[in-house]
């Protein structure tokens, strides 16, 4: 008898799952900033060279709607100059070609004596 009864039980089950009950989901609630700029657009740079201690680097940037494009250099710990030119957009996502090469016009830090 407990078997007819959980047989049955089953087939009510099914019944009910392919009624075409399908579970509720709450609706998104989306943010909009209606002082959000659609297309923003940006330059900044700056470049240092300092020859107490040596630091060396430079960066520059510009934005126009999506699309971001710039490039920043500094000396790597082994006195090579790294430059790394990069671009991102929506399409082709953050692409960025980094070079290394001998600087060619980089301050050598002076040796400092600490007594």
């Amino acid at each position: 008898k407990l078997l007819i009864i959980a047989c049955f039980a089953c087939i009510i089950s099914l019944k009910f799952a392919s009624a075409g009950v399908v579970p509720a989901v709450a609706p998104v609630a989306l943010a909009v900033d209606p002082d959000a700029d659609p297309h923003p657009q940006y330059t900044y740079a700056y470049d240092v060279r300092d020859s107490l201690t040596g630091d060396s680097k430079s960066q520059h940037e510009s934005r126009d709607g999506d699309v971001v494009r710039g490039s920043y250099s500094l000396l790597d710990a082994d006195g090579l100059l790294r430059t790394v030119v990069y671009t991102a957009d929506p399409v082709n996502g953050f692409n960025a070609v980094v070079q290394r090469a001998p600087p060619s016009d980089a301050p050598v830090a002076a040796p400092v004596i600490h007594h």
